[in-house]
C-alpha cells in the first residue's frame, strides 16, 4: 500500500485578531506551513499530495483553487504526484474547457505527475453556484467526457441538450499520454459502484464510517469493475481512502500535542457545518438519516475512543500507526491518504508526523503483504 497526503488547508478559529487581519494571517500561515510540510513529504517518498477544492468554508478547507497550489508545488517538488482532490465538475462550478486547461497545465509543469480527482460537491456549494443537485451526477459524467475529448482531439466541439461548445482548439494538451488517471470521490450511496462501472479510481474515507462499511464499499467497487466501460482513455482501478493521521514519538507525546482536542474539533466542526449549511437542502429522508448522527457531535459528544479503537482514525507512535494502517491494506486499500494538517496542531508536530511516518512507517507498509480479503473483512466486523 502507498501512502498519500491530503491538504484542505485548515484555519481553525479563533483567528487571533479582528477581521480581516486575523483571517488573512491565519490563512497565510496555513498555506506557508503546508508548502513546507509537502516538500518534506516529497523528500520522504510519499506517493501523492491531494489538494481539495472547497468554497465558503469557515475554519476548515480554505482551499478553493487547488490548481494554484499544485502549480506552485510542481516547481518545488521532484517526485510526489499532484492530485486534484477533487475538481468540482458539474457545469455551474467550472466550464469544462477551464477544467481541461487547468489540469493539463499542471500536468505539463510537473512533467506528468497529475492525478485528476472529480466530484459533485455538496448542497451548500451547489446552491451558491446554481448547480442543479438532481442533475449534478449527469453533469459530472458529461463534463468528464467533454474534458477527455478536449484532451484527445485537435479540434473539439460538443452539442447535447445540456451543453453546447463550438469547435475550438483547446490548449494545452496534458503531458501524460494517455491523459492523467481519473478518480471519483465516493461519499453518497451507490457512488462506489458508479466509480467501478466507469473504471475510475475510488476516493473513499473512513472518518465518518466504520471500516467494515468501507470494506463493503470497496467490495462493491471491485464487483462493479468487472462490468466496467471506461469513461476516460485510461482505467484507474485503485482504491484510495483518507483519514485523520497523527504520529508522535509516543502516545503520551501525541496527547501532549493536543491530538484529542484536534480530533474533536474536526468532528464537531463538520457537524456544525452540516447542520447549519447542508441540512436545509436535503430531502426529509436524508435529514432523518443525518440529523441523529450529527447532533451529538455538534453538542461536543464526540466518541473519540470508538473512532480510535475502531481504527477510523490513525493516531499513535510509529508502531501503532503501522498496525492501524495494515487494517486498511487488508481491506483492499491501495493508497491511504493521510490528513495531517487539521485542528490545532502546531507546524512542528505536523512536520514530526510526516517525518516519523515517512522514515519508519512508509517503508514497512509498502512491503506489507495484505491478508486475504475475507479474513480482513471478518476482522473489521469484529472491531466494529
Amino acid at each position: 500500500m502507498k501512502l498519500d497526503i491530503l491538504y484542505e488547508v485548515d484555519a481553525p478559529k479563533p483567528w487571533g485578531s479582528d477581521h480581516p487581519e486575523g483571517q488573512r494571517n491565519r490563512e497565510q500561515r496555513a498555506y506557508y506551513e503546508a508548502i513546507e510540510q509537502i516538500k518534506l513529504a516529497d523528500s520522504l517518498g510519499f506517493n501523492t499530495i491531494w489538494a481539495v477544492e472547497h468554497h465558503f468554508r469557515e475554519g476548515r478547507s480554505h482551499c478553493p483553487a487547488p490548481e494554484v497550489l499544485l502549480g506552485a508545488l510542481s516547481q518545488i517538488t521532484e517526485q510526489i504526484k499532484l492530485g486534484f482532490g477533487v475538481t468540482l465538475t458539474p457545469f455551474g462550478f467550472t466550464h469544462p474547457a477551464r477544467v481541461a486547461e487547468k489540469v493539463a497545465t499542471v500536468d505539463i509543469l510537473s512533467r506528468g505527475r497529475v492525478q485528476w480527482g472529480t466530484g459533485r460537491s455538496t448542497p451548500m456549494e451547489q446552491t451558491a453556484f446554481h448547480v442543479d443537485r438532481e442533475r449534478s451526477r449527469d453533469q459530472w459524467r458529461e463534463a468528464i467526457e467533454i474534458v477527455c475529448g478536449m484532451w484527445r482531439e485537435e479540434r473539439f466541439s460538443w452539442d447535447s441538450p445540456t451543453f453546447q461548445f463550438p469547435e475550438r482548439v483547446v490548449t494545452p494538451k496534458p503531458y501524460q499520454h494517455p491523459p492523467p488517471p481519473c478518480w471519483m470521490a465516493a461519499t453518497s450511496e451507490g457512488s462506489a459502484e458508479v466509480a467501478g462501472e466507469n473504471a475510475l479510481g475510488l476516493l473513499s474515507f473512513s472518518i465518518m464510517q466504520p471500516l467494515e462499511k468501507m470494506a463493503k464499499q470497496i467490495e462493491a467497487y471491485r464487483g462493479a469493475q468487472k462490468r466496467a466501460r471506461p469513461l476516460t482513455d485510461v482505467s484507474t482501478n485503485k482504491v484510495a481512502a483518507y483519514t485523520l493521521v497523527h504520529c508522535a514519538d509516543s502516545m503520551a507525546q501525541a496527547e501532549a500535542n493536543g491530538i484529542w482536542k484536534s480530533v474533536a474539533w474536526w468532528y464537531q466542526h463538520l457537524a456544525e457545518f452540516t447542520l447549519e449549511w447542508e441540512l436545509v437542502h436535503l430531502s426529509e429522508e436524508e435529514q432523518e438519516q443525518i440529523f441523529p448522527l450529527m447532533k451529538p457531535l455538534m453538542e461536543g459528544n464526540v466518541p473519540i475512543d470508538h473512532f480510535h479503537d475502531a481504527d477510523m482514525i490513525v493516531v499513535g507512535d510509529p508502531e501503532r500507526c503501522f498496525e492501524k494502517m495494515c487494517h486498511y491494506a487488508d481491506l483492499g486499500v491501495d493508497q491511504l491518504i493521510c490528513y495531517v494538517q487539521f485542528g490545532y496542531h502546531s507546524h512542528e508536530s505536523v512536520m514530526r508526523t510526516i517525518e516519523l511516518i515517512g522514515k519508519e512507517v512508509l517503508p514497512e507498509i509498502e512491503r506489507y503483504t495484505p491478508k486475504p480479503r475475507s479474513e480482513a473483512a471478518a476482522a473489521a466486523e469484529a472491531n466494529a
